[in-house]
Order: C-alpha cells, then sequence, then structure tokens
C-alpha cells in the first residue's frame, strides 16, 4: 500500500471508533511574534506618551498666557481710556479757568479805562474853571 492510502485507511478507522479522540485541546499558551512587543515598540509607546503629557502641559500653559495676555490687554485700555477722560477733564477745567481769567482781565480793563476816562474829564474840567 502507498503511503496517500494507508493514511486515509487511518483516518476512516479512527472516524468510526471515535470522534473525540480526533480532537484536539486549544493551546493556552502562544508564542507567536505578533502577540509580543519588541523593546522598540515598547520605547517607541513610552516616549509617545510623555510626548503627549508634554505637549497637554505645553497648551495648558499656552492657554493661560493667552489669558493673562488678555487680561492685561483689558486693564491697559481701561487705564489708557480713564487717563484719557481725566486729560480732558483737566483740559476743559484749564479752557475754563483761561475764559475766566480773560474775562476779569476784560473787566479791570474796561474799569481802569473808565477810570482813565474820568480822570481826563475831571482834568479836562479843571483846565477849563481856570480859565
Amino acid at each position: 500500500m502507498s503511503f496517500l492510502s494507508e493514511a486515509t485507511a487511518r483516518r476512516l478507522s479512527l472516524a468510526s471508533t471515535s470522534r473525540i479522540a480526533m480532537l484536539q485541546a486549544p493551546r493556552q499558551f502562544s508564542t507567536s511574534i505578533a502577540m509580543q512587543k519588541t523593546v522598540t515598540e515598547a520605547a517607541k509607546d513610552t516616549v509617545k506618551n510623555i510626548d503627549q503629557k508634554i505637549s497637554d502641559k505645553l497648551v495648558d500653559g499656552i492657554n493661560a498666557s493667552s489669558t493673562i495676555a488678555q487680561k492685561v490687554t483689558g486693564k491697559t485700555s481701561e487705564a489708557s481710556s480713564k487717563a484719557s477722560g481725566s486729560a480732558e477733564e483737566i483740559r476743559s477745567k484749564m479752557k475754563a479757568e483761561a475764559e475766566e481769567l480773560k474775562g476779569k482781565a476784560k473787566g479791570t480793563a474796561e474799569e481802569a479805562k473808565g477810570k482813565a476816562k474820568g480822570t481826563a474829564e475831571e482834568a479836562k474840567g479843571k483846565v477849563q474853571g481856570n480859565l
């Protein structure tokens, strides 16, 4: 008998006697390469995790600094508007004081002019009275 016919005869005889004997128990332990990580893959995963954590912290820092920058910008513009408001207020006060002093000077000049005119009229009257 050839090898092929002998193997077929064995299978048929085994199949008829017991089907349980033909089943193999599943393996509990695997040694396949697909299931194991190499050292470089494990290192890459560790570096990737560390890089992700550092990136998250950097993003948090950037967000915090932009929030602070916005607050500072807001405070600066607020102070600037207060300063410009104060400058306008001071300018208007000075303008009002200048107008007031101008009016006083005009009044004093008119008063002096009136006194001079009165003195001139008085002197003229004396001169005419003496003549």
